[in-house]
C-alpha cells in the first residue's frame, strides 16, 4: 500500500471516530409548578384558584374531569441511544363532584409506575365481510372495501 493511501485511510478513521460524539445533554419537559405553589393547594380551594396558583395543568383526565395532573420529566440523551429517564416528577390534584379539592398527590420516579403498553384489539362490531362481499366482492356490482378494521 503506498503512503499516500495509508494516510489518507487514517485521515478517514480519524475523521469518523471524532463524528462519534460521546457528549450527552439532559433535557427537562412538562410543566412543574414550585413546591411553594403545590404547597399553597388546600382542600375545599376551587379551580379557578389552583389554576391561578399553578397554571394549567400538563393533563386532565378525560374521563371525568376532576384529576388535574401536572408532571415533569428530565432526560438524558446522547447522540443515537435510547434516552435514560433520570427524574420524573408527578403532582395530581383531584376534585370532588362540586369542582373543590379533595386531595394533592406527589409521586416521583421512585415511588411511581411504569406501565405497559397492551398490543390487544378491539374489535369493531358491523364490520365483517358479509357472505357476498367475501364471495362476489371483486366482480364489480359491488364496491370493494378495505377488510383491514383493526384500530
Amino acid at each position: 500500500m503506498s503512503t499516500h493511501k495509508i494516510v489518507l485511510s487514517l485521515f478517514a478513521g480519524v475523521m469518523l471516530v471524532s463524528a462519534c460524539s460521546t457528549d450527552y445533554f439532559n433535557q427537562t419537559e412538562g410543566n412543574m409548578p414550585s413546591k411553594d405553589d403545590i404547597l399553597a393547594i388546600h382542600q375545599g380551594m376551587d379551580k379557578a384558584e389552583v389554576r391561578e396558583i399553578m397554571g394549567s395543568p400538563s393533563i386532565i383526565s378525560s374521563l371525568d374531569h376532576r384529576t388535574w395532573i401536572y408532571m415533569n420529566s428530565t432526560m438524558k440523551r446522547m447522540a443515537f441511544f435510547k434516552p435514560e429517564e433520570l427524574e420524573r416528577n408527578i403532582v395530581a390534584v383531584e376534585f370532588n363532584l362540586d369542582g373543590k379539592v379533595e386531595k394533592v398527590v406527589q409521586l416521583t420516579k421512585e415511588n411511581g409506575k411504569e406501565i405497559s403498553i397492551s398490543s390487544d384489539e378491539t374489535p369493531v362490531m358491523g364490520t365483517e365481510e358479509g357472505f357476498m362481499q367475501k364471495y362476489f366482492g371483486g366482480v364489480g356490482y359491488m364496491p370493494i372495501q378495505p377488510t383491514d378494521n383493526k384500530l
